[in-house]
């Protein structure tokens, strides 16, 4: 190791050190007696961040994604199709994603993407579809899949996630089972 390096080295390490000594001392600083109203203090305070700077937001628990991609898988199975189900959160990332026995290789994507195209759009991805004619480079948005099998999952007209299905002849056979996951959640 050159010189240049292990001065760096050393330098790092005793800010690391430092930091997790003061870190220690600040912890300790205050006597427990005095930290309840200490936090009382800081929660009551009028000049802080008010309620109408945050919002409230409805996520889908993972045993419910869990059931509703079951559901879906289940549906699927009873019409003898091959299907892979994607259950994703508001923001597009996968709580879930159920491959059935025999599903192709191109589904576990395709789920995936029409789970999270309806959920950004707030549509099933079948009625996005005709919104191509009109937009034709809504395709163009990354991660997003304009065929027909997505559907999203609402609280209160809002969408909170979405299911996808693949695999299936038709995006209207996929869309069916992905409804069939949405419908699971109202039980």
């Amino acid at each position: 190791m050159n010189t240049r390096t292990r001065v760096l080295t050393g330098t790092a390490l005793a800010v690391a050190l430092g930091a997790g000594a003061f870190g220690a001392v600040s912890a300790s600083a205050t006597p427990a007696a005095d930290a309840a109203p200490a936090a009382a203090a800081v929660a009551g305070k009028k000049d802080g961040p008010s309620d109408k700077n945050f919002t409230t937001t409805t996520h889908l628990t993972v045993d419910a994604a869990t059931r509703a991609a079951q559901a879906a898988l289940q549906a699927a199975q009873a019409e003898n199709q091959k299907v892979t189900v994607a259950v994703v959160d508001r923001n597009g990332n996968t709580i879930v994603t159920l491959r059935g026995d025999g599903a192709g290789p191109q589904s576990y994507e395709s789920a995936q993407r029409k789970a999270f195209t309806a959920v950004s759009w707030n549509a099933p991805t079948s009625v996005l579809v005709g919104r191509l004619a009109q937009t034709p480079n809504l395709k163009d948005i990354p991660g997003t899949l304009f065929l027909g099998g997505g559907t999203p999952v609402q609280a209160n007209g809002a969408p909170v996630a979405g299911i996808g299905v693949a695999g299936a002849p038709s995006g209207d056979l996929d869309e069916k089972f992905a409804k069939a996951g949405v419908d699971a959640l109202g039980k």
